[in-house]
């Protein structure tokens, strides 16, 4: 079974070939506070809050916003699904 943090890494991979990729379950962190337990109920076991440690060349022409925004693009879909997401990001 494909987990949402295993796609977000293949999807981060195949967008940005970075040479440093992370992604962490943070949602530990969170258990108890506002929403976690209507995130349960509507996601079940999927990460509620997530950390991104991403290092790739393509970021190095881009601003902070720009680097977050297509880190953002290229996960879409299952950020859709997160709470929150932080995230990391630097030039090779």
């Amino acid at each position: 079974m494909t987990t949402i943090l295993t796609t977000i890494e293949t999807k981060l991979r195949d967008a940005f070939s970075p040479s440093t990729l992370l992604v962490e379950n943070e949602s530990h962190l969170h258990a108890g506070h506002g929403g976690a337990a209507e995130h349960v109920a509507e996601h079940g076991n999927t990460p509620s809050h997530i950390h991104i440690t991403i290092q790739a060349a393509q970021f190095s022409d881009l601003s902070r916003l720009a680097r977050h925004r297509a880190v953002l693009d290229a996960i879409e879909t299952e950020v859709a699904v997160l709470h929150a997401v932080r995230m990391t990001i630097n030039p090779t």
